[in-house]
């Protein structure tokens, strides 16, 4: 797993223009949790510039079901697990559906003071799908409608205090990462060894020289903002006037690569362990429906449905997980 972040890394530097965290999202088995956390965000030699350290830490959990709290959701667990980590930590997944409807009442402990690791997460899922957990219905004639799971997220969100949420962690930010060893590891079935094996044949080619006629984007302003697609509200009655609008005070990209520098993406790791910048409320975006505009303005979904106003944040930094 190392060797494949370090080769991305490597590659990264060279051919892209923008830094681009890579890291690693697991399952939410607490036998290896902290071993694997251990092992991944620990770095070589002591070397901060590691370029096999993951810059994050995604964790797919579904422990807080129905009406829970901290420690019947293990919460408090995850807090001990990672008290020390160096990179972001966040829920690459949540949200149970066992019982539904879904209460949501663990926004309020993910984004509250007693979550002092976790820098936000991502509710699964955008879609409605066979396993049911969607805010949105999709229909094949391309209209949407809101499900109440979707309503009911939203008035969480709308309880956070959004002044804690902005505040940085002076504490998590100076940490530094401890150097990898067999004293990192508690579990007795999780290996120890750091030895991290190099490039297999062709790929230091690959990295330096890159793939050749390969497909390539930008970030490019949004031209088209008004919602060509019906959306309807959970009650049928349609959304009107839907549009896209650039709003302040958005995640931006965290920098430029400078073509050729070992150091690509390693920056945002300590920088934004606790920062306004992980701690996102908007985690409920596809990062399909909007992209974000060469100044790294987000942009915003708003229109008057039956049951009030309607606000999705897409924010640039969505786009860096």
């Amino acid at each position: 797993m190392r060797a494949v972040v370090r080769d991305l890394k490597n590659y990264i530097s060279k051919h892209s223009q923008r830094q681009i965290p890579v890291g690693y999202s697991a399952a939410d088995v607490r036998d290896v949790l902290q071993d694997t956390w251990a092992y991944l965000q620990c770095a070589l030699n002591g070397d901060d510039n590691d370029m096999s350290r993951s810059d994050f830490f995604g964790l797919n959990s579904y422990s807080w079901c129905g009406n829970s709290n901290f420690q019947t959701s293990q919460y408090d667990q995850l807090v001990t697990i990672f008290a020390n980590t160096t990179v972001p930590v966040f829920f690459s997944e949540y949200g149970c559906n066992d019982p539904t409807p879904r209460l949501f009442d663990e926004v309020l402990a993910l984004y509250g003071p007693q979550m002092t690791v976790m820098s936000g997460g991502l509710v699964y899922e955008w879609t409605q799908e066979t396993s049911n957990y969607g805010l949105v219905q999709v229909y094949s004639n391309n209209s949407a409608q809101l499900l109440q799971d979707y309503n009911t997220l939203q008035s969480q969100y709308n309880k956070l205090n959004v002044t804690l949420l902005e505040s940085a962690n002076s504490t998590a930010t100076a940490l530094t990462p401890p150097a990898c060893g067999a004293s990192l590891i508690s579990g007795d079935g999780f290996p120890t060894n750091f030895t991290i094996p190099s490039p297999p044949s062709g790929a230091n080619a690959v990295i330096s020289s890159g793939i050749s006629n390969a497909p390539t984007g930008s970030i490019v302003p949004v031209t088209q903002t008004s919602v060509a697609v019906p959306v309807y509200d959970v009650n049928g009655a349609a959304i009107n006037n839907l549009a896209i609008a650039a709003t302040s005070g958005s995640n931006t990209p965290s920098g430029q690569n400078t073509g050729g520098s070992a150091s690509a993406g390693g920056s945002s790791r300590a920088s934004s362990a606790r920062s306004s910048s992980t701690r996102t409320q908007s985690g409920t975006a596809t990062g399909s429906a909007a992209a974000a505009t060469s100044s790294g303005a987000a942009n915003v979904f708003s229109g008057a449905g039956a049951n009030g106003a309607l606000a999705l944040v897409l924010g640039a930094g969505l786009y860096a997980l």
